[in-house]
């Protein structure tokens, strides 16, 4: 255990061990205030549990309630009347998300949309912008990649008529390394650029939380004549993005991690603004996507809308955007710079206190770098991490798993206190003492 009870982090604050910094940093925190706009799990006890799980499915805003019962109210009062004379009328639902959703990942309105799920998205995206050559057909990933991404692009692959072992290029780790280092990446991208279409990388990452440095990576991409884009699973409401101006071709994100809209809710989907128009390019078509001054109309010709909107294919479902809306509004209001400063602060007192109570046991294996982690660390603990899991549960502390030996720990800004880490690493020493036991 180290002497030093005090490190320097962002914004000149110093971390200590004792449970009364905890208590004065949540009495500082600008967006406290906001834990109240959620409801807190109590996993069937009368304790309210620390929740460090929002990386993989947030928390329940109070307002999704209200929202998606107005909805059930009006479609009872008005049946299909309600597309056009609900409160929030149907026909144009979407749209009240778009420019939330463009201020979340630093985009213009025409860029985004809310639509479909993360992996739909993603093969939409593909058929579109993964057009292979004989010169040029490869995908550039990384090698630990959430599986759907895996799926997909080996899927998009073998359609073209590639065989997904030569089309699809994985970026590795050095040896005894976990994460990957953006010279690598940049390297690799040099060496197969030529015959590379398209570098695919998930920001951040879902097994190290690493988050990529986006900029420098797309610029070489470019370079290479390679398109660049995102899957953003990790990254929407837990980075600060700014994806038009990093030039990312395309990107896409699902709503029920950090942003909180429920298990299953709605994606969304960025394309860049010089694609606005480029109808020229294939992709699969949806009257939702046709131009909606003549969709009434009926048309047998595609009509594609301009920008994101035209890659739609069906009217979406309402509750499930009533939710995201309760979501998105409380994004909207912390904002994105607030949320991800409180991150960087939070983070990395769950990071100094891991480090000052549990090193004997504990290991994070998410970059130190904050440009390079959102909220999320990822711990590999020795014995039993899986018995570390269920103890940590049962002492009301709920983070997640994943193969072959991840606890994933994420205090995700809005609604995690300073208070709920100091508790979860006292409760981490304690558990590890039972499972050892």
């Amino acid at each position: 255990m180290s002497q030093n009870n005090q490190v320097a982090v962002a914004q000149n604050v110093k971390y200590e061990r004792g449970e009364n910094f905890a208590k004065s940093m949540d009495a500082q925190d600008p967006l406290a205030h906001f834990r109240e706009r959620f409801h807190i799990p109590t996993c069937r006890t009368a304790a309210e549990t620390i929740y460090f799980a929002g990386n993989s499915l947030g928390l329940q805003p109070k307002k999704a309630k209200d929202y998606i019962e107005q909805e059930l109210a009006d479609w009872a009062e008005l049946g299909v009347e309600g597309h056009w004379d609900a409160t929030h009328p149907w026909l144009p639902y979407h749209e009240e998300m778009t420019e939330m959703s463009a201020r979340l990942v630093g985009a213009k309105p025409i860029e985004v949309v809310v639509m479909n799920t993360l992996t739909v998205n993603l093969h939409l995206m593909l058929v579109s912008f993964y057009r292979p050559t004989a010169a040029k057909y490869k995908i550039l990933i990384e090698s630990n990649a959430f599986p759907s991404d895996q799926y997909a692009v080996a899927s998009q692959a073998r359609f073209h008529g590639y065989d997904p072992a030569v089309a699809i290029v994985e970026a590795r780790p050095r040896p005894g390394e976990m994460t990957l280092r953006t010279e690598d990446i940049l390297s690799l991208i040099e060496k197969e650029g030529d015959s590379i279409a398209l570098v695919l990388l998930g920001n951040a990452n879902y097994l190290t939380g690493q988050a990529f440095e986006v900029p420098v990576l797309a610029q070489k991409a470019h370079e290479h004549g390679c398109l660049f884009a995102l899957n953003l699973a990790h990254g929407a409401g837990n980075l600060l993005l700014h994806l038009h101006d990093w030039n990312v071709d395309f990107a896409v994100w699902c709503s029920y991690k950090y942003l909180n809209a429920g298990p299953g809710s709605l994606a969304g989907c960025f394309v860049h603004e010089r694609f606005a128009h480029s109808f020229e390019l294939p992709r699969f078509a949806g009257w939702w996507g046709h131009n909606k001054e003549t969709r009434f109309k009926m048309g047998p010709q595609f009509d594609p809308i301009p920008g994101a909107e035209g890659w739609q294919l069906s009217n979406p479902p309402i509750f499930q955007l009533a939710a995201l809306r309760a979501s998105l509004e409380i994004f909207d209001q912390a904002t994105m710079a607030a949320i991800r400063q409180k991150s960087e602060a939070i983070t990395g007192y769950l990071e100094y206190l891991l480090t000052e109570e549990c090193a004997g046991f504990c290991t994070i294996v998410t970059p130190k770098d904050q440009a390079q982690r959102g909220s999320q660390l990822c711990l590999r603990v020795t014995g039993n991490p899986k018995a570390m899991l269920d103890a940590l549960k049962t002492n009301s502390a709920i983070c997640d798993f994943r193969e072959p030996d991840i606890i994933r720990a994420t205090p995700a800004p809005l609604y995690c206190r300073y208070i709920d880490v100091f508790r979860f690493v006292e409760i981490m020493r304690i558990c590890h003492d039972e499972v050892v036991q």
